[in-house]
């Protein structure tokens, strides 16, 4: 069997099992980015951040693909997207609560706990990520708590607006 011919047997098998496709992949990441858009505390990250709306919502359709059906339709390198982020764990928390709700709203429970399951796993390595590189060495069940002048948080969006970068630990 070729790798393209075992990545069909794959994605066919999970959308078997679960019942994800790409059309249910669209729908999800279409509702959970209209929330987050809408979002306190997430949309205006995304907004100083995302140039195309249409672009962004595509290639995270590509990323959700390849997560959820292992599709391989994903060519990206996703934690060098989110290293300047003004996030930590509060913000992954919240990004998580949304992503549960759209799931569970717009999915089947097998599709929706899959997904659930995967955004969970995205979540943390992200967090670990980006505490890494900001010199961070986080122990098992340790989060990632940032002073909330290096974050983007509700009534710190002067920061953002005159677009001030947080410094590092490193830089600190």
């Amino acid at each position: 069997m070729t790798t393209s011919q075992r990545r069909a047997q794959i994605t066919a098998d999970i959308t078997e099992r679960t019942g994800i496709d790409e059309a249910m992949i669209q729908q999800l990441v279409h509702a959970f980015y209209a929330k987050v858009r809408r979002d306190a505390l997430l949309g205006p990250i995304f907004d100083n951040r995302v140039g195309s709306w249409d672009l962004h919502l595509n290639r995270m359709c590509e990323f959700w693909s390849s997560v959820a059906l292992m599709s391989g339709r994903y060519h990206g390198q996703p934690m060098e997207k989110h290293f300047p982020l003004p996030v930590d764990s509060r913000h992954f928390d919240h990004w998580l609560v949304l992503f549960r709700e759209t799931a569970l709203e717009v999915c089947p429970p097998a599709a929706a706990a899959h997904f659930i399951e995967r955004a969970d796993r995205i979540a943390e390595s992200l967090e670990l990520g980006i505490a890494g590189k900001n010199g961070i060495l986080l122990m098992k069940s340790e989060r990632l708590k940032r002073p909330d002048s290096e974050v983007f948080l509700e009534g710190n969006e002067e920061m953002q607006r005159d677009n001030v970068r947080p410094t590092s630990r490193r830089d600190a």
